[in-house]
């Protein structure tokens, strides 16, 4: 006799995000093993040990896939209070470049960002997915800043504030991909102190160490 308790569907979370977590590994590591050209929607789905119509459901395309692994992986940096602003960037400077370095963040990364600059519509993706949800660590360790008595308020303005969140985060992001990916030299804790003395205090406090 069926049941008339709705809550047998809540049984079947945890395999989904179980299935969630394999899909993310599997395209992950599919790009680092074959490239983007070779990836595709099949590819994934055999090596996550899911239908392909569980992948279609959730994403229309790789691109949009990829693109959400990338995001999966940034969404869990962490900025850890470290006891100052200075501290604070310095180690989620470090701990961003540590994620970088990794083969199938690399992979991922590059890959997609290759494929969006003639694609407008995964362009958006990603700055939906990625750069729009990672600017919550810079408003996260700006209040931090301000409670300590490091920063001075938000802005007035609103739009002026936010203007100052998008170059807060275009210059740290900007400087660790460069280094890292394009440069491919390494950052380790002395760059770190560096980068983040240059910002915060600009070009002589930097050069005197």
């Amino acid at each position: 006799m069926p049941s008339s308790d709705p809550s047998p569907r809540r049984a079947g979370r945890p395999r989904s995000a179980e299935a969630d977590a394999a899909i993310m590994d599997a395209t992950r590591e599919a790009l680092v093993e074959v490239g983007w050209s070779k990836l595709t929607v099949g590819h994934v789905a055999a090596r996550a040990g899911v239908a392909k119509t569980t992948l279609y459901r959730r994403w229309s395309n790789k691109g949009e896939l990829v693109v959400h692994a990338v995001a999966a992986l940034f969404d869990e940096l962490e900025l850890p209070d470290c006891g100052s602003l200075q501290a604070d960037v310095e180690c989620v400077v470090l701990a961003f470049a540590d994620l970088l370095q990794q083969p199938g963040t690399n992979a991922s990364l590059m890959a997609v960002v290759a494929e969006s600059t003639h694609d407008p519509a995964l362009r958006e993706h990603i700055r939906e997915a990625i750069v729009e949800r990672q600017k919550r660590l810079v408003l996260q360790g700006r209040e931090r800043a301000q409670a300590r008595g490091e920063l001075p308020p938000d802005a007035a303005d609103p739009h002026e504030d936010a203007q100052l969140v998008d170059l807060i985060f275009d210059v740290i992001a900007g400087a660790v991909v460069h280094r890292t990916l394009v440069s491919a030299e390494p950052v380790d804790a002395e760059w770190a102190h560096r980068f983040t003395t240059l910002m915060l205090h600009g070009l002589s406090a930097a050069s005197t160490g």
